[in-house]
């Protein structure tokens, strides 16, 4: 065991450190090192509180925003699997347009308006799209590209195969568009 040759520096300060105080015979210095220990503790212990305190409500936030989220698009596999059902209404619409038959045409067309407006009250919206309009790779799916018939058409799209649709603020099916090249 090796000794450190002390100062006189060092000697006056190891002195000073043991002095006591004549009330309660302990020593000043330490009973200064023990609250100051206490308020450090304190302060570490606050700290943590507090960081605890912000994890969990971030937690809290986190979770009721998922379960907005969730039931926003709670059924958005039933309103998938019913798409392809108001395309047929649009396809059966087109076509008796073209006969005679203007009461059966009146029938069907309020069977499909009911089916639709269901499905808009359960929050489905159309994504708008239209021919001319300027082709977003963001908001429109291009199945294929044709030169385009005008001048004014390149770039744009040229004919909507099918439509797209959103849940709330989430594009549930992009429309299906033709673009002019």
């Amino acid at each position: 065991m090796k000794f450190k040759k002390m100062s006189k520096k060092d000697r006056v300060e190891d002195v000073e450190t043991n002095v006591e105080d004549p009330v309660n015979e302990t020593p000043i210095t330490e009973e200064l090192s023990v609250e100051e220990q206490l308020q450090e503790d304190l302060g570490k212990e606050k700290d943590k509180f507090l960081r605890l305190f912000a994890e969990f409500e971030n937690y809290k936030k986190r979770t009721t925003k998922e379960r907005m989220d969730l039931y926003k698009t709670a059924g958005q596999e039933v309103i998938l699997s019913l798409l392809p059902v108001l395309d047929d209404f649009d396809r059966a619409l087109n076509e008796m347009s073209k006969s005679e038959e203007k009461e059966l045409l009146k029938g069907v067309e309020l069977i499909r308006n009911k089916f639709k407006n269901t499905l808009e009250s359960k929050g489905l919206e159309e994504v708008a799209a239209a021919k001319g309009d300027a082709f977003n790779a963001d908001l429109h799916e291009a199945i294929t590209q044709i030169p385009a018939p005008s001048d004014d058409l390149k770039g744009k799209i040229v004919d909507v195969i099918e439509k797209g649709y959103k849940l709330g603020d989430k594009v549930i099916r992009f429309p299906k568009v033709i673009t002019g090249s």
